[in-house]
């Protein structure tokens, strides 16, 4: 199987694992980050795979750390959480359904945007159809393995997206690198969203989970998995979903390149978590999750879960801006 990193924390010192063919964890030597491992790479011209396993040591037993996310940045202003939405067959219906016109035979802009995916999105010839866009946030919104999805008092809804994640690096000359791919709960509002279309991008400003793992290499062209929805120890929603760009209505290197064709995204030292988008969520399956319920998603490549559960927040006050 494709090697993975794992980010833990033990006894208050970082480290980094690399989780071998066979599901061994080996610590990396002289490795507190995998941004530094990156970085080190960058200066070398080394592989990322290839400085892992130079750096492989002794046996890590992550039942008895604090798995953390696999990817981060010393400043979270210098890393940025997007993705993009109805690039999956059949990712259009659940929205669709959302935001129905109410002229009959009318086709939303959900659908419009998809068609153009479906119609365009995997150009042999270059540049592929664009696809729609999203900010979630910066690196303060990442979610450690185990941790709680917090939703904002103020949302209408916390609901699950099992999506695949790219996770890029910015080198020196401003070009794009992958450093691999992740496991990862995009989490947004779909009370919030079905108002109003427009209300997408309010909904999408919320925290995110990725899995423990990052993922070296290519991602394989179908990957299959499993989302439920637990509450104590009952199943109380639970659907297969599939990912890779065989069910794709784009390609990786098209939503990548819709994306970092914006020259600020192309900032030497960033770091970019860009998902990739799901055609499978409970909301349109009616269900609706509540605070203590667990989301769980598993996939292969990936060897461990993305496992966090839902909590509201605290009320804020009234969030008003003040004269200097």
């Amino acid at each position: 199987m494709t090697p993975s990193l794992i980010q833990f924390e033990q006894d208050g010192q970082r480290g980094v694992a690399l989780l071998d063919d066979e599901g061994v964890a080996h610590l990396l030597n002289e490795t507190a980050s995998v941004y530094d491992l990156a970085r080190q790479c960058l200066a070398e011209g080394t592989a990322l795979a290839d400085l892992a396993e130079a750096r492989r040591g002794e046996r890590v037993d992550l039942q008895s750390v604090r798995l953390l996310s696999p990817i981060d940045h010393p400043d979270d202003a210098h890393l940025l959480v997007s993705g993009t939405g109805l690039t999956h067959l059949g990712s259009a219906e659940g929205r669709d359904s959302m935001h129905k016109a109410a002229a009959a035979g009318t086709a939303t802009d959900s659908m419009r945007m998809f068609l153009m995916g479906l119609e365009g999105g995997k150009s042999e010839s270059g540049e592929g159809a664009q696809p729609e866009w999203f900010y979630k946030g910066d690196g303060s919104i990442l979610v450690a393995p185990g941790e709680a999805l917090v939703r904002p008092a103020f949302a209408g809804d916390g609901g699950e997206e099992p999506e695949i994640a790219g996770i890029y690096i910015i080198d020196d000359e401003g070009q794009p690198r992958r450093l691999g791919f992740a496991l990862g709960n995009e989490f947004s509002d779909h009370v919030t969203e079905q108002v109003n279309y427009l209300w997408l991008a309010h909904s999408k400003l919320r925290p995110a989970a990725l899995g423990p793992e990052l993922l070296l290499g290519d991602l394989p062209d179908h990957v299959e998995g499993t989302s439920r929805i637990l509450r104590g120890d009952e199943v109380v929603w639970e659907k297969p979903f599939v990912s890779g760009e065989a069910n794709m209505s784009h390609t990786i290197a098209n939503l990548e390149h819709h994306h970092f064709k914006n020259a600020p995204f192309r900032r030497p030292g960033d770091i970019h978590v860009h998902f990739f988008g799901t055609a499978t969520l409970s909301y349109a399956d009616g269900v609706t999750a509540q605070d203590g319920d667990r989301f769980e998603i598993t996939a292969e490549p990936f060897r461990m879960p993305v496992s966090n559960a839902l909590e509201t927040g605290t009320p804020a006050p009234l969030a008003q801006a003040k004269a200097l």
